[in-house]
């Protein structure tokens, strides 16, 4: 592939960042990945007119400057589009750039609409999918990559998708580069955010801040100029400058604090990076702006003793400047600097060992496979995701064992948090707590520097009140299995209780007859039903006796129901062909398959009663062939490539306004699909019914089946036949 001027003009620039900033690199395939991705989107257009192609080689920049680990990151965001946008898989994919390469694109691929859970019902194939996400941190890299580049081109979408994209960078993305020591992007991607869902205080603090510019150098000037000299004294190297004010941090104090820009941003803030290796430099540095200006005591943090669970490390201080305002000060080495900033990036590149290195970022991904590898499998994907949110966006408290071991906590944890974050057998047995001495409630709030001791008691379990007040992940994962498990126990109880009693009156009930009848005395499933059962209120010879009649005729009527569709589907077409011919030959259709059209069909020659249609598939034909298999004859459906036949499904759901008309509308939506009749009855909060439609052949039907079990609330889609 021969590349045009300003093709080839994007790949050296590609290319020379590589070079700027990763350890090694292969040209020759980040050039293949590059030609590649051109061709595979070659035919593609982004919402902004440009060749979608810019999109994936803006992205393969921001890794190859921004996240600089090794030249396999760069060829994956190169074709991170490639499976989901374009024909190409990922078996091409494995055998031009190898399995590393086709997993990575394979995870970012997961990923895409994974936090809006647009087709993951089920909570384990949640927890799974995550899993696999974080299986290789670079796959979470290119993906941060991918969100930046698609925020700073946002103003391209029409504005509801710009707010949803926003809303879910916001909640999600930023706080999730945060967990990753990704500083800047967090920061971009949070301004990037609100730009778009409060423009106007968006560009109302962006015009204040324009405006106090010169006023607010100045005065940082007028703070510097001091430690500069002292630093300087001291013989170390140093870069001292304003911290650049965030707006959407400025506007969340605003909102926190419920005060006016003009207190918020009062507060000034300056950066001291040491260009050392030695981290006791950084304390020096303190005592020297603690010796030039008055520290105030509550707002010291030393985070280079003990750093975040991100890694970031540095000083945070306040002290009183010039003129009585208040200044906010952080010190770190330069090191530190690029890990706050870059944060898992960073942690590569200062590693010499890079396989020491790869086991080392296990860390980064830890706190996310905690979460769902100990999530208990009855948690919803609800319960899943806040737990996940509740991890991102908690600040940490540092607790100390009574041997004076250090344990990290969420922020407003609780005594029985530290006794789930000791063992889970000390959260299940904890019944007291000495916080610094003292006897103290279970819900007590900890704070940073606290000594907590655990008084446990083999007699005492989590109780449901418990998750009110725990903060921590694991504490609210571990009480949740608890309850659960004992949930279970009693739900098994009283269905082994219906099971015997069906039993012993024998009497059949499958999953939906179970399911219609707990609905029929208010109970929302079959688990409260058993419950219920177990808990002795529900009166089993009343049930059964009141409901035997009314079992018996519903399980009739289906039977009845089908015949007159059976009917109605065979006539609309024209019965059948035997041999190439419908006229003057005797045929009926075999009640023990009943072939509806569609079906595969066969005649078998009976005496007295012309021929009997069955499906290829009847276990009776089967059967009578095997010994008469002379008495088969070719049968089949009349019609063309052009025609419809009437065929039919059940549908069942849960009751919803507009629902008849979602199900009508996917019908339709499909090839132009008519609808023949539509019923649809309902019985407390789910519905059921059957629709008759014309459909092309088998294909078709499948096709509209599978639509319909993706439209909300329908949990049932079944095609219309007999038992």
């Amino acid at each position: 592939m021969i590349l045009t001027p300003k093709h080839q003009k994007m790949l050296d620039d590609l290319l020379d960042a590589c070079r700027k900033h990763l350890p090694a690199v292969n040209e020759d395939l980040i050039t293949k990945a590059f030609k590649f991705a051109l061709e595979a989107h070659k035919n593609d257009l982004r919402a902004s007119g440009e060749p979608y192609f810019s999109h994936p080689y803006d992205v393969s920049l921001i890794v190859a400057r921004e996240f600089p680990l090794d030249d396999v990151t760069v060829v994956s965001s190169l074709l991170h589009d490639v499976v989901e946008d374009t024909d190409f898989n990922l078996e091409l994919l494995t055998r031009e750039f190898g399995t590393e390469v086709a997993e990575i694109v394979d995870g970012v691929t997961k990923i895409s609409g994974l936090f809006r859970g647009q087709e993951i019902t089920q909570a384990e194939n949640y927890r799974k999918m995550l899993l696999s996400m974080v299986r290789d941190v670079r796959v979470i890299l290119v993906k941060f990559a991918d969100r930046l580049h698609n925020m700073r081109t946002l103003e391209f979408v029409n504005p509801e998708k710009q707010r949803r994209i926003a809303s879910e960078t916001l909640d999600i993305y930023a706080p999730f580069a945060n967990r990753f020591g990704l500083g800047r992007v967090k920061w971009e991607l949070e301004d990037l955010s609100f730009k778009y869902l409060n423009k106007e205080a968006y560009e109302e603090i962006a015009k204040k801040i324009k405006s106090k510019r010169k006023e607010r150098e100045a005065y940082i000037k007028k703070f510097t100029e001091p430690i500069i000299e002292k630093l300087k004294e001291y013989s170390l190297n140093f870069d001292i400058s304003g911290r650049p004010k965030h707006l959407y941090s400025i506007y969340r104090k605003m909102v926190r604090r419920n005060k006016p820009f003009e207190e918020i941003y009062d507060l000034f803030a300056i950066r001291i990076i040491l260009d050392t290796p030695n981290s006791n430099d950084c304390f020096t540095t303190l005592g020297i702006v603690n010796q030039m200006y008055m520290p105030v005591a509550d707002r010291f943090k030393d985070y280079i003793s003990i750093p975040k669970t991100n890694n970031y490390q540095s000083i945070h201080t306040t002290v009183v400047g010039p003129e009585g305002r208040l200044v906010e000060v952080q010190i770190r080495t330069q090191k530190m600097h690029e890990v706050a900033e870059k944060g898992v990036a960073a942690h590569w590149k200062y590693k010499e060992n890079k396989t020491a290195s790869e086991k080392d970022m296990e860390g980064w991904v830890n706190w996310i496979r905690d979460i769902f590898e100990n999530a208990s499998k009855e948690d919803g994907r609800k319960d899943l995701l806040e737990s996940f949110k509740l991890n991102l966006y908690n600040d940490e408290i540092y607790i100390f064992t009574p041997k004076g071991d250090l344990r990290r906590l969420p922020a407003k944890s609780t005594p029985v948090d530290y006794a789930f974050e000791i063992h889970s057998k000390v959260g299940y047995h904890c019944i007291g707590a000495k916080v610094n001495g003292k006897i103290v409630p279970l819900d007590t709030m900890l704070h940073s520097g606290d000594q907590v001791e655990i008084i446990t008691s083999k007699n005492q379990h989590p109780n449901k009140n418990w998750i009110k007040f725990v903060a921590s992940h694991k504490a609210k994962s571990e009480i949740r299995k608890w309850l659960n498990k004992e949930e279970e126990d009693i739900i098994n109880s009283g269905k082994e209780l219906w099971e015997k009693k069906i039993k012993k009156l024998k009497l059949s009930f499958n999953i939906q007859d179970v399911f219609k009848l707990a609905l029929s005395l208010k109970y929302e499933n079959q688990k409260y039903f058993y419950r219920a059962i177990a808990e002795g209120k529900v009166n089993l010879d009343e049930v059964l006796s009141a409901t035997k009649d009314k079992d018996k005729k519903d399980r009739e009527s289906p039977v009845l129901e089908f015949e007159n569709f059976a009917n109605i589907a065979r006539n609309d077409i024209g019965g059948v062909l035997v041999e190439g011919k419908v006229d003057g030959i005797l045929y009926s259709y075999a009640k023990c398959c009943n072939p509806i059209p569609g079906d595969p069909v066969v005649g078998y020659i009976t005496i007295g009663e012309g021929i009997k249609i069955h499906r290829k598939t009847c276990n009776n034909l089967l059967r009578m062939s095997n010994k008469e298999g002379n008495k088969l004859i070719a049968v089949n459906w009349p019609g063309s490539d052009s025609s419809y036949f009437v065929s039919g499904v059940t549908v069942m759901g849960e009751d919803s306004p507009g629902i008849l008309n979602e199900i009508s509308h996917t019908i339709v939506a499909y090839q132009n699909t008519n609808i023949k009749s539509i019923n649809i009855s309902t019985i407390n909060s789910t519905f059921e019914g059957s629709v008759t439609l014309y459909v092309k052949d088998i294909e078709h039907l499948n096709r509209i089946i599978d639509r319909l079990k993706k439209v909300k609330g329908v949990f049932s889609v079944e095609r219309f036949e007999s038992n």
